[in-house]
């Protein structure tokens, strides 16, 4: 359709079909099939993979563009805003649209007009399970959809960069003596995860990416001061008494979770705590979500080992473990997070880097060290 080939399109494509059709077949009967989009066919997600790759490699006034592209038809779409004519899909249609689309939650309609795919209008609304291609940076395009919660984050599918493709792993990142906040983060794609449909920290490690600061934050266990020993005192900005909006959000019922005033509250407080991690030293929250201290600074705890090595994998499918020692991961504010879970092991610690990685530590009793999880394709 575009007249240029990449590669890694088709060798995606029926994955990617494969995925969708999956989700679509989860869908519960006579509630959910009015609301869902119809899953595109391996042909379909070629061409729009080929047409987004080669527009993210052209610049308008020079720009690069970042738009998302959503398969669905108008009438799917809510109060869409519609062309009269509809556009070609191709490099130079999607590359002039960017401008207009780059905001958030702006999407292109993608949908067929007779054999070929065109560009129909632009879309705040997408049903659940639609197939969603944003394009993020030149030549990194990322294939995602919605599980249907207006405040969550959109599930990762597949990350193609350039020749690099990576494929999530939905059912073998679950990791059988994971912590509970590590679990439901890792599982937040699965069907079979059970973490709540609004996942915090999917949503705080999103927003810690974007401040592009960098920053760490600690999840201590709820009514623990174990963790003081690992910090520095006195603790520069402490919390007293602990503030406790996200807590009192997130304890409310499904009822009030589904207004759009808990929404925009929810995005509010989320992004409030996830810029406190922009501040030098680490942010600490219980993991009931309350905020305990800012801006802390770690230290080994009297008598703990010094951390050596740590077990890193990333939830791709086809990815493979290897030991490491911590500063081969980043400099000291991976070195001091996987310090801390190494003294604190019921605690989980979170690390933005200002490049984009994004790192979760957490102890393994199964291999008796400290886990590093990187898990930045799950947040793009």
């Amino acid at each position: 359709m575009t007249g240029l080939s990449y590669p890694a399109a088709r060798t995606v494509a029926l994955t990617v079909e494969e995925h969708f059709a999956r989700y679509f077949a989860t869908a519960t009967p006579r509630q959910d099939q009015q609301e869902l989009a119809r899953h595109p066919a391996a042909q379909v997600v070629e061409a729009i993979i080929e047409a987004a790759f080669w527009s993210s490699l052209r610049r308008e006034e020079g720009f690069s563009p970042k738009i998302s592209l959503a398969f669905l038809p108008p009438a799917a779409a809510g109060q869409p805003l519609m062309f009269e004519r509809h556009l070609p899909l191709t490099p130079a249609t999607l590359s002039r649209l960017a401008p207009a689309v780059e905001r958030p939650g702006i999407h292109l309609g993608i949908w067929r007009d007779g054999n070929e795919l065109c560009v129909w209008g632009t879309t705040r609304t997408i049903p659940k399970f639609c197939f969603v291609l944003e394009v993020v940076e030149p030549g990194l395009l990322v294939v995602k959809y919605r599980r249907g919660q207006d405040t969550g984050k959109f599930v990762n599918v597949v990350v193609l960069k350039g020749d690099e493709i990576k494929v999530l792993d939905e059912q073998g990142t679950s990791l059988p003596d994971c912590p509970t906040p590590l679990s439901n983060m890792l599982g937040f794609g699965s069907f079979d995860s059970q973490a709540d449909s609004v996942n915090v920290l999917v949503q705080l490690a999103a927003s810690m990416r974007t401040h592009g600061r960098g920053g760490s934050l600690l999840v201590v266990p709820q009514g623990s001061e174990a963790w003081r020993e690992s910090i520095v005192q006195p603790v520069s900005y402490s919390v007293v008494p602990a503030f406790s909006e996200l807590a009192e959000l997130m304890r409310q019922d499904t009822v009030e979770k589904g207004k759009r005033l808990w929404q925009e509250a929810f995005l509010d407080a989320v992004e409030a705590m996830a810029g406190l991690t922009a501040v030098d030293g680490a942010t600490v929250i219980s993991d009931q979500y309350e905020l305990l201290a800012f801006g802390a600074k770690i230290t080994r705890r009297d008598g703990g080992a010094q951390v050596e090595q740590v077990i890193v994998t990333e939830p791709i499918i086809g990815g493979s473990a290897s030991i490491v020692h911590p500063a081969h991961l980043g400099g000291t504010r991976h070195l001091s997070a996987a310090q801390f879970v190494q003294d604190q092991h019921e605690s989980v610690s979170l690390v933005a880097s200002q490049d984009g990685r994004f790192t979760v530590f957490a102890w393994s009793p199964c291999e008796g060290m400290v886990h590093a999880h990187r898990v930045e394709t799950l947040l793009l």
